[in-house]
């Protein structure tokens, strides 16, 4: 057997983070590069990273060695990355007009973007499509409410007359152990006037806004007793960011309608961040992770409600609702629930 082979042999004997089998590895990764076999190289570089992710502190020049090999590794990747998407688009694929799923697919597949699911907190429905945010013109009676934004904006101003009319969004309840919800918690940066509250409407709030209740009439409303629908106005801060989290239950889709966006505010749900526009609104899975942020020095406000997902049928809301008012008579008292 050749000094080579025996050294090779001896190495494949060793804990994978030993360092001298992550040397071996780079030193096949180096011979590899050297020949021109570019996806052999880039695989035993990628091997000697990870062994090394996995081990203290390495020896000085190794260290060095695995640098340089996490350089190959970016630079591998990107020879890639520039390969795929050339051919993909010298086959008519165009990221800005392609299906949007099969540019996020590539996406995904490159490593730029990652797999995000409905991740419920309280209940979960299977069988319904994976969509972050759906596409316009999928809800025939949305565009009524958009068209009713300057009234609605309009009963907005009337309330915020008031600052003490709106609470933080996030509040403590003393029957429950306290939690933090992600710094959230009785927080005024994230606050809210409900319209609607748990299934019902919030008394001397909903007859300040007759005209954005009016506007609603339409909408697929999820209505369950104690639970659902909430309508509301939401407020952000100058400053202010919503922490990643998930929704309760994944048979609603939530609706937001800016009203005012005095400045860049982002919104992130799954892998794809947007901006609020006044008047254009927009529904999403808020079981998938989301999170916002308001970049600008002033407030941002949208009306924020939840709807039935249109994948359910008529029966199948019935019984989730049944569900649900089942769960609340056997406890005997109202449920701990938001939105």
């Amino acid at each position: 057997m050749s000094n080579e082979k025996r050294q090779s042999a001896s190495a494949a004997q060793l804990p994978a983070s030993d360092p001298q089998n992550i040397r071996e590895l780079i030193r096949r990764a180096d011979q590899f590069a050297a020949s021109g076999d570019a996806r052999s190289a880039s695989a035993f570089y990628l091997a000697a990273v990870r062994a090394a992710a996995t081990h203290g502190r390495l020896p000085g020049d190794l260290a060095a060695d695995v640098r340089r090999a996490q350089e190959a590794c970016a630079h591998y990747a990107a020879q890639y990355k520039t390969y795929l998407r050339a051919k993909l688009e010298s086959s008519g694929f165009d990221p800005s007009a392609s299906s949007p799923r099969f540019t996020q697919s590539v996406d995904i597949a490159l490593g730029e973007k990652q797999i995000f699911v409905q991740e419920p907190r309280y209940y979960y429905f299977p069988g319904l499509p994976q969509i972050q945010f759906y596409p316009e013109g999928s809800f025939p009676w949305l565009p009524e409410i958009e068209a009713e934004t300057a009234a609605i904006r309009d009963e907005l101003l009337a309330v915020m007359q008031n600052p003490a009319a709106f609470s933080p969004y996030v509040t403590g309840d003393a029957n429950r152990p306290r939690r933090d919800q992600l710094g959230m918690l009785n927080n005024p940066a994230w606050s809210a006037f409900y319209l609607w509250k748990n299934g019902e409407p919030v008394a001397g709030n909903a007859e300040r806004c007759p005209r954005t209740l009016h506007a609603l009439r339409n909408a697929p409303l999820s209505l369950t007793a104690n639970r659902s629908p909430s309508i509301l106005f939401s407020l952000l801060e100058p400053g202010a960011h919503i922490p990643p989290h998930n929704g309760l239950v994944n048979t609603r889709l939530i609706c937001h309608l800016p009203l005012i966006v005095p400045g860049k505010s982002r919104f992130r749900v799954g892998n794809e961040v947007r901006e609020w526009v006044e008047g254009r609104a927009w529904l999403f899975d808020d079981t998938i992770e989301h999170e916002a942020w308001n970049d600008c020095d002033r407030t941002r406000v949208i009306l924020l409600f939840d709807v039935w997902r249109p994948e359910l049928s008529e029966e199948e809301r019935r019984l989730v609702s049944n569900l649900f008012e089942a769960i609340d008579a056997y406890n005997g008292t109202k449920p701990d629930w938001n939105i």
